[in-house]
């Protein structure tokens, strides 16, 4: 452990890596605010640059544009109510109602000082029980898979507003959705119609950003004639006082829902932010306010 954090010491001050990270960062975010494109797409396409970069620097760059483009897309979650990353869909929940109330500054500041305590925490995590949590994970076999299917599809009940029926009516219809494609043991062809485009299935990330983006075009669709007040911002401002002492239960609490799904196999940073978001709004005293502009949510 020792001799890891003096590693760590000896690199973290060189100037070509915190170049390579400081612009490895403006890149990912831009990546992360344009809906369709994310953190692995993003890592995917600076993946050939990294071949000839030391192994440090290599992995310095794969990890700050993977963080950095998840962050980036609650930037659009929260001012035009369309996640630039699919795990950024709960930030618009109560994001977007902040930033209608004037106060994008505000969520966004909220945002990135959420973000970068649950990834320093994670960073903590895998820096001190790498090994252990990799054996936790190879332990994985069909019943334990299933048994997280189920814990999956139990939380949809709580995570909107909506009520439990019509949540469990949309998570049946996602799981439906799920199942189009040529099934992977078989390979019989379900519900494709002659179109062998579809033959991998539905890439997830489309469609969870199209529902979304389709959503808010037809609800502004109906405001043709109407007179709009376009959401305005200065500058992100950082969480006050009065801010850090309604969150950081909730900071916490997410920080050990993301760490822990995060090392479960098959799972990622939407589920995990879905059942933050869940659990925020289950154990807070103003559950009324979520949906409407909540700094928990």
């Amino acid at each position: 452990m020792i001799e890891a954090l003096n590693a760590m010491g000896s690199v973290i001050l060189d100037p070509y890596l915190l170049a390579l990270i400081f612009g490895t960062t403006i890149l990912g975010v831009v990546i992360g605010v344009l809906p369709g494109l994310g953190a692995t797409t993003g890592a995917a396409l600076l993946l050939p640059f990294t071949l000839t970069m030391e192994p440090v620097h290599a992995i310095a760059v794969l990890a700050t544009i993977y963080v950095s483009a998840t962050f980036a897309g609650s930037i659009t979650a929260i001012l035009i109510n369309t996640p630039g990353t699919s795990a950024a869909a709960a930030t618009t929940f109560d994001g977007y109602p902040l930033a209608q109330r004037g106060e994008a500054g505000r969520a966004l500041g909220i945002a990135v000082v959420s973000s970068t305590v649950g990834g320093l925490f994670s960073v903590l995590v895998l820096c001190i029980a790498a090994p252990l949590l990799a054996r936790v994970a190879y332990q994985f076999r069909p019943p334990e898979y299933f048994a997280l299917t189920l814990f999956g599809l139990s939380m949809l009940a709580s995570i909107s507003a909506g009520g439990a029926v019509r949540n469990l009516i949309g998570g049946v219809f996602g799981v439906w959705l799920s199942t189009i494609g040529a099934e992977r043991a078989t390979g019989v062809e379900r519900f494709m119609f002659g179109n062998y485009e579809l033959y991998e299935g539905l890439s997830f990330v489309p469609v969870f950003i199209g529902l979304f983006a389709m959503s808010e075009l037809l609800v502004q669709s109906k405001m043709v004639n109407r007179v709009v007040n376009t959401i305005g911002i200065k500058a992100v401002k950082l969480p006050t006082r009065d801010d850090y002492k309604k969150i950081w239960k909730t900071v916490l609490r997410s920080c050990g829902i993301g760490t822990f799904i995060g090392i479960l196999p098959a799972e990622g940073a939407t589920v995990a932010s879905m059942i933050g978001y869940a659990e925020a709004r289950r154990w807070s005293k103003n559950k009324e306010e979520f949906g409407k502009g909540a700094i928990e949510g």
